[in-house]
């Protein structure tokens, strides 16, 4: 059996402000949006990658204290920290380096959700 990780859904308060962080100020391209049973959904991610998906709700949402993180890989460390600092995304943790070849930060989302930004050597 062959098993491939097609999505991850956070269930965020504001579809729109969820949008802003993960499309406009990290640059994840909406694969598409649409609605389901009263819901809006959106689709985020490079094609032929596991997609994120975002489901606007208003049950409650974990946070970060639940342990759920979202990871993505970045080119430089150093560029994607300029961009936040450019764009007033505070840094929550890190640098963290815990051998030579692995660097990241954690960044939190609109909803709390941690989301790590790491760079392999």
């Amino acid at each position: 059996m062959l098993v491939k990780l097609n999505w991850i859904t956070l269930r965020v308060s504001n579809l729109e402000a969820s949008l802003d962080f993960y499309h406009n100020r990290l640059g994840l391209p909406i694969q598409r949006r649409f609605e389901s049973r009263g819901r809006q959904i959106a689709m985020l991610g490079m094609e032929n990658e596991t997609q994120l998906e975002l489901i606007e709700g208003s049950e409650s949402i974990l946070k970060r204290e639940a342990g759920v993180s979202i990871g993505y890989e970045v080119n430089s460390l150093e560029e994607a920290m300029d961009r936040l600092s450019a764009l007033n995304i505070p840094i929550v943790r890190g640098p963290i380096q815990p051998n030579p070849h692995l660097r990241f930060i954690y960044i939190a989302d609109p909803d709390g959700f941690e989301v790590q930004l790491a760079e392999h050597a």
